[in-house]
């Protein structure tokens, strides 16, 4: 089975090594990695193999078995490499200056930029991660327990700090954190699978960042002067008129 542009579009971007090259184990290691994850993203999991892998990679499969003995080690190297600690910039230490200060808007602001710009330059990610959901593959709870949890307890005990100073509302951390990550991930989503030219929405991942933080700390209900209380004897436009 060969590769194509429509299957899979980032094997053709140079992934593969020139007959007769020899690379390094780490390089070696590094090519399967991304080779198996352009194919996991396009074409799902149940659809590849390891020999696809190796086929694709330009090895053979026992090369792949050497550098992964299991599918499980190449998900948690995946894992490591795409979401934790390789591109995948680590959300504490992010907003930890800003998490010190309690500036609520530099916390949110500062996650939300930073989700957008890794979603823009790894949609392929993205992709990965919505297959192994929708075929229930284990790598999802994998990137569930490594990832998603550590989010929702670290800004949720934020979230809870700021209320104790009373300057969040009391409304369940849990509720306020799905809320702020739904409207970046279905932005992302929008931008990268569904409206990729942008025609419904079109804006920078800094502008983005700042209004949806402005919906989350702001709401979108426009405050309500108070309408001048009527005095005894006082008309509907407050002034008084002696007979």
């Amino acid at each position: 089975m060969s590769v194509t542009t429509k299957e899979t579009p980032l094997l053709n971007q140079d992934l593969t090594a020139s007959p007769g090259t020899r690379m390094a184990g780490d390089e070696r290691r590094l090519q399967i990695l991304r080779v198996a994850v352009s194919l996991f993203a396009h074409e799902g999991f149940s659809g590849t193999t390891t020999k696809r892998i190796a086929q694709a990679a330009g090895v053979s499969e026992a090369m792949v078995f050497r550098h992964y003995a299991t599918k499980e080690e190449l998900y948690t190297a995946i894992l490591d490499h795409k979401a934790c600690t390789g591109d995948e910039v680590n959300p504490e230490s992010m907003v930890a200056d800003a998490l010190k200060r309690k500036d609520d808007r530099a916390v949110f602001e500062r996650l939300a930029f930073g989700a957008l710009e890794h979603h823009e330059r790894d949609p392929e990610f993205q992709r990965l991660l919505l297959h192994s959901a929708l075929e229930g593959h284990e790598l999802a709870q994998m990137f569930f327990e490594k990832f998603v949890r550590r989010v929702y307890e670290f800004l949720g005990a934020y979230i809870r700090e700021r209320q104790r100073d009373g300057a969040i509302i009391n409304i369940e951390p849990a509720i306020i954190v799905r809320a702020f990550i739904g409207m970046i991930i279905h932005h992302s989503l929008n931008n990268n699978l569904w409206d990729p030219k942008r025609r419904l929405l079109n804006l920078s991942n800094e502008s983005a960042a700042k209004h949806f933080t402005d919906i989350l700390l702001k709401g979108i209900t426009a405050e309500q002067k108070p309408r001048p209380t009527k005095g005894k004897g006082n008309k509907a436009g407050g002034s008084s008129t002696k007979r």
